[in-house]
């Protein structure tokens, strides 16, 4: 069970602190009592959570509203009543126009005009209380999603740089190829062609037109072919693995594609007849 209902009344009449007692006694809450403003604060410090605190205005040392004053500065969520005569109204609506004070009910009193004067109060509380539990919810939930989108920032700076790393290692690589003096041509297991060095494009390329895309049966001469035949049975013979076969004219070399296993790079060197 959570914590009970407190209500504090402070009056140094002890008949009015019994009949505020008394007024409560077949309602839900926890009634406390002191005779002084200075033994009201320390049962405040001592006691939990007290929602509500009933003050009567006159009383020696510290009156009702320097009282709450003190209690609205330590306990700003506990809603403040405090009770008084006629004569003191002008001093109590000014407190309350400053905030201290919560409601003001006049002697003497009416015990049903405190009672709903009371039950108001704590709904105003228990208001505030979820109040502040979500504001301070949705703080969490912003703290979290600032750190989450900083995190995925961070991701994404991470992997754009190591694409960006990546691109130009594969820029690198494809400028070398295009620079090489034998055609290379990178195929898939059906033969389709999608790499092809500048040297295969003159190659090849004068012969059919666009080579990247095209079957490897149309881009490479009878030869060649039945050479790419013979390198990839003697990959298959050697499990899968790196080949290579020489016609006499012409050489061709397989070797697997560590980004692309399934894939294979043909290299075509043209022999000349009395190398």
């Amino acid at each position: 069970m959570g914590e009970p209902t407190r209500i504090l009344c402070i009056d140094d009449e002890q008949n009015v602190l019994r009949s505020l007692t008394r007024l409560f006694l077949d309602d839900p809450y926890e009634i406390l009592t002191a005779p002084s403003a200075a033994e009201g604060l320390l049962i405040l410090a001592q006691s939990g959570t007290v929602p509500v605190v009933i003050s009567d205005y006159r009383m020696p040392g510290m009156n009702g509203v320097e009282f709450l004053g003190e209690v609205r500065k330590r306990w700003p969520d506990t809603v403040r009543i405090v009770l008084s005569g006629y004569a003191d109204t002008g001093a109590i609506v000014s407190a309350i126009n400053e905030g201290q004070i919560y409601r003001f009910v006049a002697k003497p009193l009416n015990d049903d005009e405190l009672r709903v004067t009371v039950a108001n109060a704590l709904e105003r509380y228990e208001l505030e209380r979820k109040y502040h539990e979500l504001a301070e919810e949705l703080r969490r939930k912003n703290d979290e999603s600032t750190a989450l989108n900083r995190d995925l920032e961070r991701r994404v700076a991470e992997r754009t740089g190591a694409l960006t790393t990546q691109n130009r290692l594969l820029t690198e690589s494809l400028g070398i190829l295009d620079n090489l003096p034998m055609a290379i041509v990178g195929m898939d297991p059906q033969g389709t062609v999608f790499q092809c060095n500048r040297k295969g494009m003159v190659c090849f390329g004068s012969r059919i037109g666009p080579v990247i895309g095209a079957n490897r049966r149309d881009v490479l001469t009878e030869a060649q072919n039945r050479l790419v035949d013979e390198v990839l049975e003697k990959s298959r013979e050697a499990g899968n693995g790196s080949a290579s076969a020489f016609d006499g004219v012409h050489q061709a070399v397989l070797e697997r594609n560590p980004y692309a296993a399934d894939c294979v790079i043909l290299v075509v060197h043209e022999v000349s007849s009395g190398g």
